[in-house]
């Protein structure tokens, strides 16, 4: 996804399980991470990277007094598997796991070690969590963007792009579990706006190419394309094609650097996000723009996860391409 915002996100992160044990300096922690991009992708590096960085604001470095076992699924479902059976097997004391499909598949495998999410969609809508105050479970963590903001895509697409009249919408069900959810925002509004929805599920490179000539067969055509980390790994592919065909396309902000036409996303502020994570609030009650500062402190002590309010951004930031206003 956008990958300042997924840096910012795990950066912060990083603090919750571990800022707890200032008090036992010679005990050594073992956190699992999943993530869904490759080993070699410039977003997994520089995440590996902002997650040393965090631990040492709190005193915790690698090879010191924190271990940290790294997965990178390549969001390839069967490694998705693999690797959450290797981390559970090594009984960490939480896991960090980035986007639904890595999310998904420790839910599958353990219910007693912590898991702490980034990068999810929707995680109430969805039923991972039964609320974003009290999760439940042994789950918790960041939210990125809830299903109605869809109707805000479609909206912005067609002011940008006024002769629009057809939709088609570009998702890999795979890696994108919440998409009926989306969806359905997307096909609820678009009566709304005067237009039509089609769906196409796309898994690689060929098959986006075959989705987007299909959808510029016939004028007035447009693309949005669902959020997860599919459409980023495979960003050149779709703004490739979409650009052939001449479609005009909103997605997250990758596929604007890329060349697409527009994005709508949430502002990730760093700053906050790090700060929020490494204190605990003083107000009894949870602050919305904190709501992870206890969860830093406490969630491996006597506190579980699922006393521990989950989060969602609060700004957004539209991002448009110049001089591409006007289809």
């Amino acid at each position: 996804m956008n990958r300042r915002a997924f840096i910012a996100a795990l950066g912060g992160v990083a603090a919750w399980p571990l800022v707890v044990d200032a008090q036992q300096p010679d005990r050594v922690r073992r956190l699992g991470a999943l993530m869904p991009w490759p080993a070699t992708d410039p977003i997994a590096q520089a995440s590996m990277l902002a997650f040393a960085q965090s631990l040492e604001h709190i005193g915790s470095v690698e090879g010191k007094n924190i271990a940290i076992e790294w997965r990178f699924a390549a969001n390839d479902p069967i490694l998705f598997k693999t690797y959450t059976a290797e981390l559970v097997n090594l009984s960490p004391n939480a896991i960090l796991a980035s986007t639904p499909p890595a999310l998904e598949a420790l839910r599958q495998q353990t219910r007693t070690i912590p898991i702490v999410f980034v990068l999810v969609p929707d995680p109430v809508g969805q039923g991972l969590v039964r609320s974003l105050a009290r999760p439940g479970g042994n789950i918790t963590g960041f939210g990125v963007v809830d299903a109605p903001i869809m109707g805000k895509w479609l909206q912005l697409l067609k002011e940008v792009a006024p002769k629009v009249t057809r939709v088609g919408i570009i998702f890999n069900p795979d890696t994108a579990p919440y998409s009926p959810l989306f969806t359905r925002e997307i096909e609820a509004a678009a009566s709304s706006f005067g237009t039509t929805v089609r769906l196409f599920r796309v898994h690689d490179d060929a098959v986006i190419e075959e989705a987007i000539a299909a959808q510029a067969r016939e004028p007035r055509g447009g693309l949005i394309c669902l959020p997860d980390s599919f459409s980023v790994t495979h960003a050149g592919a779709i703004v490739a094609a979409a650009t052939r065909h001449g479609l005009p396309l909103i997605g997250l902000p990758p596929l604007v650097r890329a060349g697409g036409l527009m994005s709508y996303f949430f502002r990730p502020h760093r700053r906050a996000c790090a700060s929020g994570l490494l204190h605990r609030p003083h107000s009894a009650r949870g602050e919305s723009s904190r709501p992870s500062g206890s969860a830093a402190d406490e969630i491996l002590t006597d506190h579980q996860p699922q006393d521990r309010q989950s989060a969602r951004p609060h700004r957004s930031a539209e991002h448009l391409r110049p001089g591409r206003r006007g289809y």
